[in-house]
């Protein structure tokens, strides 16, 4: 079996956060980058079925500008096999339309009989590219996952849902993105570091996929207005004097919080 896992390289979660204001994208050069970490729990999904089923190709697929080498490196120390970098400047500032279609056409040439992606990334946030590239690729797709098992042909989960566990199941060629319910990814050893520098890492222009993305001529995404989280304003205080419970109330009410 040939899974394909999707990487990323985002901000640092425990670490600031700033605002491009003239171009509304994350300024990744302005702190500490690192590999996303649920999708490190997607590779881990893969590497377990790969553990114990021998002859199973993983390959992590990321779409990064070129400095992200190094945190595509790190999947293959984790364990994957291979890697897919897509890079190419044109995809600067790329909306979840292009991404979705770009990584598609990667995922495509590849042909895997898996993708596995984690359920939304931690600066995006957006939750859709799992969805969006089994409709282009005409995959089954299962989402959210908190329970994972892959067969030969099929692939079972379970999806919390607000009524309780929902039971999926889905044919392959298929797409499942993953919850942190699943497994931390295994912790790349002094091996895997070193064998990371010798396995493949392929990487792929717009040409090499042929498709022809213009983002900045065409995006399918309209930015009108950015501006920094404005900061935290002082809480309100209630001093009992005899009415706090009936202040509270009013306040609760106000808010819409009651």
């Amino acid at each position: 079996m040939k899974i394909f896992v999707l990487v990323k390289e985002v901000p640092d979660t425990y670490g600031d956060r700033t605002l491009d204001l003239e171009t509304g994208l994350a300024a990744r050069g302005a702190g500490e980058v690192v590999l996303d970490e649920i999708t490190e729990r997607a590779l881990e999904v893969a590497l377990r079925f790969a553990d114990a089923n021998p002859g199973t190709e993983v390959v992590a697929l990321s779409m990064a500008p070129e400095s992200a080498t190094a945190s595509i490196r790190r999947s293959l120390a984790i364990g994957a096999g291979s890697a897919v970098h897509v890079v190419d400047e044109a995809l600067r500032g790329a909306d979840l339309g292009v991404t979705a279609e770009v990584l598609a056409a990667a995922i495509r040439r590849g042909a895997p009989d898996l993708v596995i992606t984690g359920n939304l990334s931690t600066d995006g946030s957006g939750g859709v590219m799992p969805a969006m590239l089994a409709e282009h690729l005409g995959f089954a797709q299962a989402t959210a996952l908190s329970a994972v098992t892959i067969g030969a042909d099929q692939v079972t989960g379970t999806r919390a849902t607000d009524f309780g566990a929902q039971e999926v199941t889905v044919p392959l060629p298929a797409v499942i993105s993953i919850t942190e319910a699943l497994p931390e990814a295994r912790f790349p050893n002094f091996k895997g570091i070193m064998a990371a520098k010798k396995k493949p890492l392929e990487v792929l222009s717009l040409a090499d996929l042929d498709v022809d993305v213009d983002p900045a001529a065409a995006p399918q995404t309209i930015l009108t207005a950015v501006s920094e989280k404005p900061p935290r304003s002082a809480g309100v205080k209630i001093v009992d004097e005899g009415d706090a419970a009936a202040r509270l109330v009013d306040f609760l009410v106000e808010n819409r919080l009651v």
